[in-house]
């Protein structure tokens, strides 16, 4: 049985040692004392662990059943459902007003974090209705807020996004759904979506349903969507529950993963809908809940890496296999254990430098948020929108390929469900796919976030990447050999491919565009080589101090010297694709494949 133990530890090294939170000047965070931070990843931790982790091969293995029109949930979910809302974690960063604890995004991230690697199908009932409420506070009215907001706050209603249908899936202007205008301003909704995870279930006394549809008379295409309030039972003035409304589960969706969550299909029968935000102006604001989701799904590929590298390393440890080329090293037993092999160490160390480096882009990013939100700061928001498809795209690439790797570990177990890592693959592998497939994260950075602002936001990103080298060079040469002469490295590949796109992509865009992926794992091996010199510059710091942890810090050194020579230099790799362009890309004729 897989295990899972909340790696707080880290998350308290990131927050205060490298991201420095409570000297950052972003509103709020002056309260994130360690002690304060810590008694709350650390009580997080247990629910993690003790709680949610048992739940997972559970989930997995009965999955969601649909019976007379309701989807009855995996055994045990809806207690620990219950017992997550009793701690109040579903509105741990959602306003007071609405019932939440206001507390800043960085620490909703982190928490979050450990409740996805501890049980993805299961966090993710809670994380779509944190999405779907913080698309109802930035658009809806005042009336609108009060309605919903405080039950979907504390979870006891929860929350969906309605965007997909079964003949569009991106192209969301292709969309039929209908949106019939009523005499007392309410709308009727008919149309059918498909993969709405979270869609029915049996956890909540509502469901609240936001669904993207087209007015009718409306513009066509994209320019007609709008978004709309649909709730599982109309909500009376009193607060109250009224009649069902028009909308029912069709099925649910046999998956390769996430078997806990029910992904359904959703049919919508002339249901009685509210518009959120402003006419034909859908998009819009269903972006607020798409952008918070490709954070959150970003955090699930580095959450599902991180658990199954945990248990490759109990593995590693205990399976006794050959002897070391240099040696018996535990002459006691018949053979030594897998992690006296190179390879076996080359699998883990590519785990366990990217699940640390992830952990803190990712919290980089949560202080962005922090920073634009609470502080109004356009250009950190301008930096995270920049940094969103990379954050989603590069960490759930990424974060796939390490629970293949930490599964490869247990050699032919690693295939056995029994052991339960194959959880780890299937689960993870949704997150490549939903809130926007990879490939369009990739499209996105390089066709429209890279010339956002005319390109202020991504010159920002070198301009800190050359202030922090030349701000920390030339005081250790060890230091500099390891962190700061890899970065400039890989920074001017970064920057040498973003020349290539201007001066190639105009003429031809299929140049830029053939490049984006390679393009969006290079800006997320860098951000990554970043990171890790922050991280190595805090530990270099803690051990000139005279802290009392030298192991942690001596092996965050060593863990972080791996990335810089073994994985950072793929960006070479990387300009050298971009570089050859969209020739032998498009070369072939559709009719040859």
């Amino acid at each position: 049985m897989p295990r899972y133990t909340a790696p707080t530890k880290d998350l308290q090294f990131i927050i205060h040692d490298v991201l420095k939170a409570t000297e950052s000047g972003i509103p709020g965070y002056d309260e994130l004392e360690a002690d304060f931070t810590g008694a709350v990843l650390e009580e997080a931790g247990k629910i993690a662990s003790d709680v949610l982790q048992p739940l997972n091969t559970i989930g997995d293995t009965e999955g969601c059943t649909l019976e007379n029109g309701v989807v009855r949930t995996p055994t045990g979910f809806k207690a620990a459902f219950e017992q997550v809302k009793e701690g109040g974690w579903p509105g741990l960063d959602m306003p007071e007003q609405y019932g939440g604890q206001n507390m800043p995004a960085i620490m909703g991230t982190a928490v979050g974090e450990l409740f996805s690697a501890s049980n993805q199908a299961f966090t993710m009932y809670q994380g779509l209705t944190h999405g779907a409420a913080s698309a109802i506070l930035a658009h809806g009215t005042d009336a609108q807020k009060d309605k919903y907001l405080p039950n979907m706050v504390s979870c006891e209603w929860t929350g969906t996004m309605n965007l997909t249908e079964p003949h569009c899936g991106t192209d969301l202007g292709l969309m039929r759904t209908k949106a019939a205008p009523q005499e007392d301003g309410s709308y009727k909704i008919t149309g059918q979506k498909i993969f709405i995870s979270s869609g029915e279930h049996d956890m909540a006394e509502n469901i609240i349903h936001l669904v993207l549809a087209k007015i009718e008379g409306g513009p066509e295409g994209i320019k007609g969507v709008s978004l709309f309030i649909v709730p599982k039972f109309n909500v009376n003035d009193d607060g109250s529950l009224g009649a069902r409304n028009g909308v029912a589960v069709g099925s649910i969706e046999e998956k390769m993963g996430i078997h806990g969550n029910s992904t359904c299909v959703m049919n919508y029968d002339e249901a009685t809908g509210y518009l959120l935000g402003d006419e034909h102006k859908g998009m819009r604001a269903m972006f607020t809940m798409m952008n918070e989701a490709r954070l959150g799904v970003g955090m699930q590929g580095l959450a599902q890496a991180d658990a199954a590298y945990q248990n490759a390393v109990d593995y590693a440890k205990d399976r006794l296999q050959g002897r070391a080329v240099t040696g018996t090293e535990n002459p006691e037993g018949p053979a030594d254990p897998l992690i006296v092999h190179p390879d076996i160490r080359r699998s883990l160390m590519d785990q366990k430098s990217f699940t640390e480096g992830a952990r803190a882009f990712l919290l980089w990013g949560a202080t962005m948020i922090d920073d634009a939100h609470r502080s109004g700061n356009k250009d950190a928001d301008g930096l995270v929108s920049l940094l969103t498809p990379v954050i989603k795209g590069f960490l759930t690439d990424q974060g796939y390929d390490m629970t293949v790797k930490a599964q490869q570990v247990y050699g032919g177990h690693g295939y056995i469900e029994e052991w339960g890592m194959s959880q780890y693959t299937r689960d993870a592998r949704i997150a490549m796919i939903y809130e926007g497939a990879n490939g369009v994260q990739a499209l996105d950075l390089v066709g429209r976030k890279l010339a956002q602002d005319g390109g202020k936001h991504v010159m920002a990103f070198f301009d800190l990447v050359k202030t922090f080298c030349k701000d920390n060079s030339g005081q250790d040469e060890a230091y500099d050999a390891d962190f700061i002469e890899p970065l400039k490295a890989a920074s001017k590949d970064l920057q040498a491919a973003g020349m290539y796109f201007m001066q190639n992509g105009m003429k031809n865009p299929n140049h830029a565009l053939a490049g984006s992926n390679d393009f969006m794992h290079m800006f997320g091996h860098v951000c990554l080589g970043l990171m890790w010199a922050r991280m190595a510059k805090a530990s270099r710091e803690a051990l000139a101090s005279g802290t009392s942890d030298v192991a942690f810090h001596e092996t965050k050194l060593t863990t972080g010297r791996y990335y810089m020579a073994r994985q950072l230099p793929a960006t070479a790799l990387h300009l050298t694709r971009i570089q050859s362009g969209a020739d032998t890309v498009m070369a072939l004729d559709a009719a040859n494949f």
